[in-house]
C-alpha cells in the first residue's frame, strides 16, 4: 500500500488537517497517512518558503527520504498544495500512485478573478493594513474558507493555537502566492491517476478552476453541493467517500 501524503495550502500547516487523516484511514484501513509542512509553515515556519513550486516539491521529496519513506505515494492535497501535487505528478511520475486534487486553481487554464474571488480582495487588504489581532485573521481564514464557520468553535482556537505556535511570517506568506500565482498547468497532463474534487459554494477560489482543470485533462471529478473551499473541514466524510469509490474503479478494472 502507498503511503498518502496530505498537502495543505498557504499558510496551514499539518495540524490544520484536524481529523480529516482518522477518517481517510477508516476508508482505506491499511493507509499510511503522512501530512508533512511546506517549507514556511508549521513545524518549518523559520525556513524560507520557495518562490517556485517545484523547489517546494523537491524539499518535500527530500524530507521524506530522510524519513525513510520510500515512493511510491498517493497524494491528497488542496489549493496550493495540489498544485505542489500536479508538478510533482508531472516531474516524477514514477514516484506517485495517485493524487486527489482539491480546489485548486491554475494559470493559465482560469483567469485571475476566479483564482482568487474579487469579493474578498477588500477585506483581505483591509485585514494586511491593519492592526488586525491573530484572533481576527483566523477568524476571517475560517469564514473565507468554510461554509460552516459557526459550527467550528473549537476549530478557531485550535488555528488560534497553531498560529501563535507556528507563526507564519507575512514574508513566507506573500512568497506561498507568487510561487501560487506564477505557477503555470503542464503542458501534458501527467501520467498518473487523478481524481478532482471542488466546492460549489467556495468562497474564495471559484469551483469553476477545478472543474476546468478536469475537463482539460478528462478527469474524473465531483463537486459537492455546499462546502467551502476548506472541503475536508466542511464535509471530510464526503471527501473519503469520494476517494474509496474512485479507488474501487481501479480494483474493478483490474
Amino acid at each position: 500500500m502507498s503511503a498518502w501524503i496530505l498537502l495543505r495550502g498557504l499558510s496551514r500547516e499539518a495540524r490544520h488537517w484536524g481529523g480529516f487523516a482518522e477518517l481517510l484511514c477508516r476508508e482505506i484501513p491499511d493507509a499510511q497517512v503522512l501530512a508533512p509542512d511546506l517549507p514556511g509553515n508549521g513545524s518549518r515556519c523559520r525556513e524560507k518558503s520557495p518562490l517556485r513550486v517545484e523547489s517546494m516539491v523537491e524539499s518535500l521529496r527530500a524530507q521524506l527520504g530522510v524519513q525513510g519513506v520510500a515512493p511510491p505515494y498517493r497524494l491528497l492535497a488542496m489549493s496550493l498544495g495540489a498544485m505542489v501535487a500536479v508538478d510533482w505528478a508531472a516531474r516524477h511520475p514514477g514516484e506517485i500512485a495517485g493524487a486527489v486534487l482539491i480546489n485548486t486553481s491554475l494559470r493559465p487554464l482560469s483567469p485571475f478573478y476566479h483564482r482568487l474571488k474579487p469579493a474578498n480582495y477588500r477585506r483581505l487588504l483591509t485585514l494586511a493594513l491593519s492592526a488586525a489581532s491573530d484572533r481576527d485573521w483566523e477568524a476571517a481564514i475560517l469564514e473565507l474558507t468554510s461554509r460552516h464557520a459557526g459550527a467550528h468553535e473549537t476549530v478557531l482556537d485550535d488555528w488560534l493555537a497553531y498560529r501563535r505556535e507556528n507563526p507564519v511570517t507575512v514574508a513566507n506568506a506573500l512568497r506561498q502566492l507568487f510561487a501560487a500565482a506564477r505557477y503555470r498547468v503542464p503542458s501534458v497532463k501527467p501520467d498518473v491517476p487523478l481524481l478532482v474534487l471542488a466546492s460549489l459554494r467556495d468562497e474564495l477560489v471559484d469551483s469553476d478552476c477545478s472543474q476546468q482543470l478536469a475537463r482539460q485533462w478528462r478527469l474524473p471529478h465531483a463537486v459537492h453541493p455546499d462546502a467551502g473551499h476548506d472541503l475536508p473541514l466542511d464535509d471530510g466524510a464526503w471527501v473519503v467517500r469520494e476517494i474509496g469509490r474512485w479507488l474501487r474503479t481501479f480494483a474493478g478494472q483490474a
